[in-house]
C-alpha cells in the first residue's frame, strides 16, 4: 500500500499552454502541488501575454492551436533574451517525425505525447526543472568567470 505524496515538492511556477479547456482543468487539478503553481493560456498568443507578465520555470505547451500555434511560440521564445533558455516541454498529440524534429530543432526541451499521463507527466516536468535549474547555475558560474577574467 502506497501513499500519496507531491513529486512537484521544490518552489516552480508551471505554464500550461492548451487549447482544450479540458486539459487545462486536468492540468490544474493534477500538477499543482503546495510548492507548484500552475497557470494555463488557451493559446499562443495569450501564452506569450502571460509570459511577458510573469516569470515562469516551465511551459508544458501544445503545438496545434488557433490564434497562434506552439512552433510559433518556439520561435518567439528562442529570439527573446529573457526567455531563450526557459525550459519547454512539447505536449501533443503529434507523433510524427517531422513536429518531433521541428520541435526540437526550434528549442523544445523535452517532448511528451497525448494522451498524458500525469503522474509520469509530474516526473518529467521535475527533470525538466532540475536540469534548467542546473544549465542556470552553469551559465551563471561562467558569466562570474568571464567578468573576473
Amino acid at each position: 500500500m502506497s501513499s500519496f505524496f507531491y513529486v512537484l515538492d521544490e518552489t516552480s511556477r508551471i505554464l500550461f499552454v492548451d487549447d482544450d479547456p479540458i486539459l487545462r482543468e486536468f492540468a490544474q487539478v493534477n500538477l499543482a502541488s503546495p510548492k507548484a503553481g500552475i497557470d494555463v493560456a488557451e493559446n499562443g498568443a495569450e501564452a506569450l501575454e502571460r509570459l511577458a507578465a510573469r516569470e515562469y520555470d516551465v511551459v508544458l505547451l501544445d503545438l496545434e492551436m488557433p490564434v497562434m500555434d506552439g512552433f510559433a511560440v518556439l520561435s518567439r521564445l528562442r529570439a527573446d533574451p529573457l526567455t531563450e533558455h526557459l525550459a519547454v516541454i512539447v505536449q501533443t498529440g503529434r507523433e510524427d517525425v517531422e513536429a518531433i524534429d521541428r520541435a526540437f530543432r526550434l528549442g523544445a526541451t523535452s517532448f511528451v505525447t497525448k494522451p498524458l499521463n500525469w503522474r509520469l507527466l509530474t516526473y518529467q516536468i521535475r527533470y525538466v526543472l532540475r536540469a534548467s535549474q542546473a544549465e542556470r547555475r552553469v551559465r551563471a558560474a561562467v558569466h562570474r568567470q568571464g567578468e573576473a577574467a
